[in-house]
């Protein structure tokens, strides 16, 4: 049995059908996890969507999965061009958001020691404290007042991590750090409007992964970072590899002693222009 960690798909449906090939997939024998934005900007969140929901893959939410259900009951979050009025219109998206609003921010597998996320954590969260935020996030989720919560969900700040965080501020940092993040300062401070190459961010930052960091003992899948391409080091390998913009579509199989990287050549649906 193999398990294959994809990176995100963005709609890209017949990509990762291809993809699946590619790596020999069986229903019957092996698992999938997929490290967020399932959906939106490609030409098939729709079809995603539902073959996710009927594989019943382990998923994390990421930023767009989280817009999906923002603009799915919050009709001011929509936007030109989303491609996400497919999903919101089908007979089915009801049961398809549900079992959306459903899934963690965090996978944290025992038995291969691999944590998967969708973006970073500050330098100040273990795999404890990460998971306990995370939680308190999908506990919001599931619950009644999800739409509260999706309501103030967005904005840059608070900025920087403290335990006295409360309310809707904790709750948008927790959020930020696990499907937005990128780039922060030696504090952890999160400067999250840089979204370029390492390289390209003001001296003072770097990259999440590579500062001084109470996670650093751990094995870290994360997505959302197409600008940074495949990246393996300092404990993290990044998932996200451009297919949307098109790049590749990557699986990482991590059972194995070491990981196996497969990547998938992409068209690319959209070109960084359009998104402008």
């Amino acid at each position: 049995m193999a398990i294959w960690a994809i990176g995100d798909i963005q709609g890209c449906y017949d990509e990762l059908q291809a993809l699946l090939e590619q790596i020999n997939f069986d229903t019957h024998k092996d698992t999938l996890w997929f490290a967020g934005d399932l959906v939106n900007r490609g030409p098939k969140s729709l079809e995603t969507l539902r073959f996710l929901h009927h594989l019943n893959a382990v998923t994390v939410l990421g930023n767009h999965d989280l817009h999906l259900l923002a603009s799915a009951h919050i009709p001011k979050y929509r936007k030109h061009r989303d491609t996400l009025h497919q999903i919101i219109d089908a007979d089915d998206g009801p049961q398809l958001l549900d079992w959306l609003r459903h899934q963690p921010l965090l996978h944290h597998d025992g038995h291969t020691g691999y944590t998967m996320i969708h973006a970073g954590l500050p330098p100040q969260w273990n795999l404890q404290i990460a998971q306990q935020c995370a939680a308190e996030v999908e506990q919001v989720l599931r619950g009644p007042d999800y739409k509260d919560f999706l309501e103030t969900m967005y904005g840059n700040h608070p900025n920087l991590w403290s335990e006295s965080l409360r309310g809707h501020d904790r709750l948008r940092f927790i959020t930020n750090c696990l499907t937005r993040l990128r780039y922060c300062d030696a504090n952890g401070r999160l400067a999250l409007e840089h979204k370029g190459a390492p390289g390209t961010q003001p001296r003072h930052l770097r990259p999440w992964f590579e500062w001084p960091r109470k996670s650093a003992d751990m094995n870290i899948l994360f997505g959302h970072w197409s600008t940074l391409g495949a990246y393996d080091g300092n404990g993290v390998h990044s998932l996200d590899t451009g297919c949307l913009w098109g790049g590749t579509l990557t699986a990482l199989r991590v059972d194995t002693a070491e990981p196996e990287r497969v990547e998938y050549a992409c068209p690319g649906a959209m070109s960084p222009r359009e998104e402008k």
